[in-house]
């Protein structure tokens, strides 16, 4: 199929849910997605481009370097990297998907647009249905104060617990990690489309039906999900749960109702979370805490303390 903005080829259209030879296609797409931008970050750096913030490196267009590629060694490789970055990541217009242009216009989200159809969005991103694409999401991730976009969890003490997790403004590679992480838990199928030269990110995802706001979704959080006992992690926002992906841990939280979906399946599928890399550096300093991550990463169901069980505590 071939996507109705970018032109693109996608595997998402309206309910459609993609089987698990697409779904394993998305995940590599996410994750190549990423270790593009390291490669980027790296290359930007040895010739000292794209420093200020990782939003530099989201927009370096593909001639940023032409005249310095001639130099070879790495102004030659920060050129195929850029390349090979705008390959996965197009950089497109807002007006190409249905908003109207001029500078008169201060907010062109906020404006009518005839190919999209707002259906909803918060502080991150502002939601849009397609009716000529079956009604498949779009979500305009919005840059904030600090060229920052997202939300991520930054780590502290805690005064009750190891470990306290509150959300902040995130990064640009943050979203995308979110967005792989959506992806991993068997959420809703979702893409990443393209750039805007302001910087928003628009991800399409499968169109899906909304629960209703305050429903208790406790008891059917995705798999593979760990409690996280609360002697050793509190966070302000709701279920917070390890994760294991590819051999390395996360803390996702943000798992609501209004999170969440009922796809064309019937099943429920979380469309949005707020995660961030498990902290091992603050771990490290946490005997039971860092003994605890060792044995869940192993059997799911270990207790708290390794002599005891988790209901004795």
């Amino acid at each position: 199929m071939q996507d109705l903005f970018t032109g693109q080829t996608t595997r998402l259209r309206g309910r459609l849910l993609p089987g698990a030879d697409e779904r394993r296609a998305l995940q590599d797409d996410h994750e190549r997605r990423l270790a593009a931008l390291a490669r980027l970050g790296a290359a930007a750096a040895e010739c000292g481009v794209g420093e200020d913030s990782d939003r530099d490196l989201f927009l370096l267009a593909e001639d940023e370097v032409a005249l310095l590629e001639g130099a070879g060694g790495e102004w030659a490789a920060l050129g195929e990297a850029i390349r090979a970055w705008r390959g996965l990541l197009p950089l497109m217009r807002l007006d190409e998907f249905g908003f109207p242009a001029g500078d008169e216009i201060e907010n062109p989200l906020e404006e009518a647009n005839p190919r999209l159809q707002r259906i909803g969005g918060g502080v991150e991103a502002w939601c849009f249905a397609a009716p000529e694409d079956g009604g498949s999401v779009y979500k305009f991730y919005l840059p904030r104060e600090e060229k920052r976009v997202g939300s991520i969890f930054g780590f502290r003490r805690g005064e009750e617990s190891a470990l306290h997790a509150e959300a902040k403004l995130g990064d640009y590679r943050a979203l995308l990690e979110k967005l792989l992480l959506i992806h991993a838990l068997g959420g809703m199928a979702t893409e990443v489309v393209a750039v805007t030269p302001e910087g928003i990110v628009v991800a399409k995802q499968a169109l899906g039906e909304p629960l209703p706001q305050g429903d208790d979704v406790s008891a059917v959080l995705p798999a593979g999900l760990i409690e996280i006992p609360s002697r050793f992690l509190r966070a302000n926002r709701d279920h917070p749960r390890l994760f294991f992906l590819g051999g390395s841990a996360w803390l996702v939280a943000d798992l609501h109702a209004r999170n969440f979906v009922r796809g064309a399946d019937g099943a429920l599928r979380v469309i949005d979370l707020v995660a961030a890399p498990w902290p091992e550096r603050e771990v490290a300093r946490e005997a039971l805490l860092a003994g605890w991550l060792e044995r869940v990463r192993a059997d799911p169901d270990a207790p708290a303390l390794g002599a005891s069980r988790d209901e004795e505590l």
